[in-house]
C-alpha cells in the first residue's frame, strides 16, 4: 500500500474516532451547559452538582449508542484486518 492508501486509512480512523466519541461528548456538553445555567441561576457552586449529571448522561449515552458504536468499531477492525496484506507491502 502506498502513502496515499495509508493517509486514507488514517483519515478513516480519525473520522471513526470522532463518530464514536460524539454521543458521549455531546451528552456531556449539553448536560454541562444546563447544569452551569442552573448553578448560575441558583448560585449553588458545589462541583458535584456539575459532575454527577454529566457522568450519568455519558453513561446513558454509552448505554444507548454503545451497540452501534461497537458495530462500527468491529466493522472497521474487520476491514483493517482485510487490508493487512496490502499494508505489509
Amino acid at each position: 500500500m502506498d502513502l496515499d492508501g495509508l493517509s486514507v486509512l488514517a483519515g478513516e480512523a480519525l473520522q471513526l474516532s470522532l463518530l464514536l466519541a460524539a454521543p458521549a461528548l455531546i451528552a456531556a456538553a449539553l448536560v454541562g451547559l444546563v447544569a452551569g445555567v442552573l448553578q448560575g441561576a441558583t448560585q449553588i457552586q458545589d462541583p458535584s452538582l456539575g459532575f454527577v449529571p454529566k457522568l450519568l448522561a455519558v453513561a446513558l449515552a454509552l448505554a444507548l449508542f454503545g451497540p452501534v458504536m461497537g458495530e462500527q468499531l468491529v466493522g472497521f477492525t474487520g476491514e483493517l484486518w482485510a487490508r493487512l496484506p496490502e499494508l505489509s507491502r
